[in-house]
């Protein structure tokens, strides 16, 4: 369908653009579906974990060996030894940081957006909370406009239930990468869990559930090692994809239909502004949810969305542009 028929459609119908977006929304969903169900069942499938019982890498359901035990029994010399420690570790280790952060360096924080279990927890939380008390944190001032939501106090026990939930999933499966798991997992489910399993799965438990609970955006923003990472390789490359705001249709955004014009800002689950700067948009996570807020609001009064995606020399363009405004605005 062309665009100018795209932008007349019917409002009762969805548009080329919402559907577009919306399209984009549930890959994104499924991908973090899918890998969530992949973080919780790794270990178990033996795709990833290391066993400190008996101080072995398992990786894609093979025992991952340095070739250290064989070298101290004498198969093996010293210069075998190091060729495997170089080949089966430093390299594919460095491989990964290597692909990792070219990505990021091209696209940002996709991992998180895309892929995180963590985000996806967050996400799934912010709802829930925003269903509770209409806020999308518990630091949050005011209530946040999204939809036709009316916040309920019943969500409330659903809300703190989740978290304790989620804290304690994530306490267990992140032991059982380290411990079998048949033995985590029967111990929970015959109570015979040893004094420093239990521990670790109470005391873990707790803390994450009091960081899903209260702190969940900071940790994602400050707090993640791996988030930052990404960030610091995306702030350095000015050709990295960023959401551009035109900012000659600023005045487009009064009309939004969410209060104060902010639809994408209430979109957005990291709580950034996505009509700001590249510089405060650090912590961004490419989930597209601003795009999708502003398309389906101003699609709805027959205008193109005022933010998107650019990369490469669209997003240069858009760095310079920035760059150029926060100089004018230094000078005044």
């Amino acid at each position: 369908m062309p665009p100018d028929i795209c932008r007349n459609a019917i409002l009762a119908r969805p548009t080329c653009s919402d559907a577009s977006q919306n399209k984009l929304q549930t890959q994104r969903r499924w991908a973090q579906g899918g890998f969530f169900v992949l973080f919780l069942l790794a270990p178990t499938l033996n795709l990833l974990r290391f066993d400190l019982t008996e101080t072995q890498l398992w990786f894609f359901g093979m025992r991952w060996s340095l070739g250290i035990d064989a070298f101290i029994q004498g198969d093996i010399d010293a210069t075998t030894a190091a060729l495997h420690i170089v080949l089966r570790a430093f390299l594919p280790g460095i491989a990964l940081v290597v692909i990792f952060l070219t990505v990021a360096y091209h696209y940002g924080r996709l991992y998180c957006g895309w892929l995180c279990p963590h985000f996806s927890v967050v996400e799934s939380l912010n709802n829930l909370l925003h269903r509770a008390c209409g806020k999308l944190s518990l630091w949050d001032t005011s209530p946040v406009s999204r939809g036709n939501t009316q916040p309920s106090a019943r969500w409330w026990p659903i809300f703190g239930l989740s978290c304790v939930l989620m804290g304690f999933l994530w306490s267990v499966t992140l032991l059982t990468y380290l411990l079998p798991p048949a033995t985590i997992w029967g111990g929970l489910l015959h109570g015979t869990l040893t004094a420093n399993q239990a521990r670790f799965i109470g005391i873990g438990g707790l803390l994450f559930a009091v960081e899903f609970a209260f702190a969940r955006h900071l940790f994602c923003r400050f707090g993640c090692a791996v988030g930052l990472f990404q960030s610091l390789a995306w702030m350095a490359n000015p050709r990295g994809m960023v959401v551009a705001f035109d900012r000659l249709r600023a005045r487009d955004c009064k009309t939004c239909d969410a209060p104060r014009g902010s639809a994408c800002d209430s979109a957005c689950p990291m709580r950034l502004k996505p009509r700001n700067i590249k510089r405060m948009m650090f912590s961004c996570v490419q989930c597209g949810k601003c795009l999708s807020a502003c398309d389906t609001s101003q699609t709805a009064q027959q205008r193109t969305p005022t933010l998107q995606w650019q990369v490469g020399e669209q997003a240069l363009r858009e760095t310079l542009r920035q760059r150029a405004q926060e100089l004018k605005d230094e000078a005044r």
